[in-house]
């Protein structure tokens, strides 16, 4: 709390594109009535200002002094590893929001190449940049009592955790797939209608199945739901036409270091169940 009683909230950036940080800002009108129940204390895509100047020190009872911090993007340097012990030990709640900070984001396909030659291949003196070898998401280092997925997140998903969070209850973020989404929005199976191939069995629900409404199949920028059935869903892909390189990739986008995701290489490479005569 700061001096007048309100909750304090700070949203950090680490490796990512900010589009998860433009969603709090693009709520508008909800900011500006959620600014007079928080005080902002830290926020850099917002304004450069940052409390009252003082060194960011955790509390006594070492979980302060923010109530709340948002956190968007991965953990790609060994600066970013102590950046994010630091904020957790200053954070009463920490709360990962979008791909990156909750598996890695599209930089996670580092995690399946030779980094180093990705560097040397890039830059002029590969010597200066100081990287890991992998991008991982923020739960890999330190504890996260949320997880808000999405690339981007959805604005309202955000709000009510937040909303949650003042209120002192658990967020009421659903944890279906899309497929779920797709049946309360009355939108026909683009797969069985049409054999488009589309990760709504596995992907967390959060968009409103915008891609199948407007006849497309899911690409899973909302990660994976918990405990996907990716054997399942890896044979349908092939059913639908996928060849194995081809799911193998469709999983390595937006949330390509999910260790969900993990199995799907052996998955793709062995062979189809026999159909049940």
């Amino acid at each position: 709390m700061d001096g007048h009683g309100l909750p304090t909230l700070a949203v950090w950036k680490f490796a990512s594109c900010d589009g998860c940080q433009l969603t709090l800002l693009d709520c508008e009108d909800e900011l500006l009535a959620l600014a007079g129940r928080v005080r902002i204390s830290h926020f850099l895509e917002m304004s450069s200002a940052e409390g009252d100047g003082a060194p960011v020190r955790a509390t006594p009872d070492g979980v302060g002094p923010y109530d709340l911090s948002l956190v968007e993007g991965s953990v790609t340097t060994a600066e970013d590893v102590r950046r994010i012990h630091h904020i957790r030990s200053v954070s009463r709640r920490l709360v990962t929001i979008g791909a990156c900070a909750t598996a890695g984001g599209v930089q996670a396909l580092r995690n399946f190449a030779d980094v180093a030659e990705f560097r040397a291949a890039v830059y002029a003196r590969p010597e200066y940049v100081a990287t890991l070898a992998t991008s991982t998401p923020i739960s890999a280092h330190v504890p996260v009592d949320f997880e808000l997925r999405g690339c981007p997140i959805d604005r309202r998903q955000l709000l009510e955790v937040i909303t949650a969070h003042l209120a002192g209850r658990k967020p009421g973020i659903p944890a279906h797939s899309v497929c779920y989404e797709c049946k309360i929005r009355g939108t026909v199976c683009v797969t069985v209608a049409h054999g488009t191939p589309c990760l709504g069995p596995v992907t967390h629900a959060g968009c409103g199945a915008i891609c199948p409404a407007h006849r497309r199949g899911c690409y899973g920028c909302f990660g994976p739901v918990a405990e996907p059935n990716l054997r399942s869903m890896v044979h349908q892909l092939e059913r639908d036409g996928m060849s194995e390189r081809d799911i193998v990739r469709v999983f390595r986008t937006f949330n390509a270091g999910a260790p969900e995701y993990g199995p799907v290489p052996d998955l793709a490479a062995g062979p189809a169940p026999e159909e049940p005569q």
